[in-house]
Parts: structure tokens; C-alpha cells; sequence
């Protein structure tokens, strides 16, 4: 059973995971998921996986990877969903977000043009 047992540098890269994932799964386990959740949730871990990246001097080599590898994942799912009008139209329907979460998220005004205009052409 010794066999299995985790050394010290094994235990620093559970630790490491461990730090960077209770944030995006204590983002999943508020309330009900809806659509309109998808986009910000995505920035959210994107701003964590980026944030772990930059941290190069304190994460382990193998959890820098893989936040790396992780991102580039999670940035090919984000943009397929500029292939469904459903997502901007849900948040710009949305009373809490409308126009102003994509303004405070840092989207380019061209990008917040689109959206707005998805909306207006399906209403």
C-alpha cells in the first residue's frame, strides 16, 4: 500500500490543482445553470486559468502546462459560441446583464454592435 503514497512534490501539485479548480467548481455549484450562465462562467475560468499562468514563479511546471493546454480548450468552446445567436441574444434579454456585462467584460464595441444587432434582427 506504501506504494501509492503520495510524495512531497506529488502532494504540491494536488495542492496546486486543487487551488486553481475550487474556483470554477465553486462557480458551477451556485444555484441552477441556466444559458445565460455560460458566457460568464467561461470568462470566470478564463480569468483564473489566466491568472494561473502568469503565476510561473509559485505553480509546478506540469499545473502551468496544463492550465495552458486548458485555456486553448477553453478558448475553441467560447468561440463556438459566437456560432449560435443564442447565447448574446440570452444575456442581452437578460434584466441583470443585458449590454452592460459585455461592456464590463472588455468585449470590443464591434463585437457588442454584433450582439445588439442579433438581437434587434430576431425582435
Amino acid at each position: 500500500l506504501g506504494t501509492y503514497e503520495l510524495d512531497a512534490v506529488e502532494w504540491t501539485l494536488v495542492e496546486q490543482l486543487h487551488d486553481v479548480l475550487k474556483h470554477t467548481t465553486l462557480f458551477f455549484s451556485r444555484g441552477t445553470p441556466n444559458l445565460v450562465m455560460v458566457i460568464p462562467t467561461m470568462d470566470h475560468i478564463d480569468t483564473v486559468f489566466t491568472n494561473g499562468i502568469i503565476k510561473t514563479q509559485t505553480l509546478h511546471p506540469t499545473i502551468h502546462a496544463a492550465l495552458r493546454v486548458a485555456k486553448i480548450t477553453l478558448n475553441r468552446y467560447y468561440s463556438l459560441t459566437d456560432e449560435s445567436e443564442t447565447y448574446q441574444t440570452a444575456m442581452i434579454l437578460h434584466p441583470s446583464y443585458k449590454l452592460d456585462y459585455f461592456t464590463s467584460a472588455g468585449w470590443q464595441d464591434e463585437w457588442i454592435s454584433m450582439a445588439r444587432n442579433i438581437v434587434q434582427q430576431v425582435y
